[in-house]
């Protein structure tokens, strides 16, 4: 009598393009108050409403939940964008779109989170959110500009802090000459240009 096997088969039929699911992290950098997170979560909106898999990496929400025992150091600060970077590729490897709104201002450090991306072939996008402080400023959602001309905190980044500009992102959006729905619609172009919307 023959005994079944027990070995699992699996199909090496590729997946149609229909059922394939495409990861990618989208980084979001900039000032404090650029739009970042905004621009984020429109374009997550959007994404969602096409039948994207999407997670929005929020750079707070991150601090409070994630990486709460690091401070602000360069070191602490590389710390953070790299375990943020991690979690990002985890995500996208697994097919989720991982919108990362986070300020990252050292350029070795996004440096890093790329390279890994690269390294396990997982699409990386780097968009600069380049809003000039003066606007920033003047937004200040979270009022830590008021804060720190007002002496009550150091190291804000951009002010009293370094903020390495990318010297060639993907995608560089001046959220100060357009809306967030424009902003967000570049970004989505720019994902459907390279096969990722």
């Amino acid at each position: 009598m023959a005994v079944p096997s027990t070995t699992p088969t699996f199909s090496t039929t590729p997946m149609n393009q229909e059922n394939q699911v495409t990861g990618a992290t989208i980084w979001l950098t900039g000032l404090p108050s650029a739009g970042k997170t905004t621009i984020a979560y429109e374009l997550a909106d959007r994404l969602r409403a096409e039948g994207h898999r999407v997670e929005v990496l929020d750079g707070d929400e991150i601090r409070t939940f994630l990486t709460a025992g690091l401070g602000f150091s360069r070191e602490d600060r590389h710390t953070n964008v790299q375990r943020i970077g991690f979690l990002a590729d985890l995500l996208s490897r697994n097919g989720v779109k991982t919108l990362v709104p986070v300020i990252a201002p050292y350029s070795d450090s996004r440096e890093a989170v790329r390279k890994r991306h690269m390294a396990g072939g997982t699409a990386y996008l780097e968009v600069h959110v380049a809003t000039p402080v003066e606007v920033c400023s003047e937004r200040d959602v979270k009022g830590l500009y008021a804060k720190q001309a007002a002496g009550e905190i150091s190291g804000l980044t951009g002010v009293d802090d370094p903020y390495e500009e990318p010297e060639s992102p993907d995608l560089r959006i001046e959220s100060h000459n357009q809306t967030v729905q424009e902003s967000a619609a570049a970004l989505h172009a720019l994902l459907t240009e390279r096969g990722l919307a």
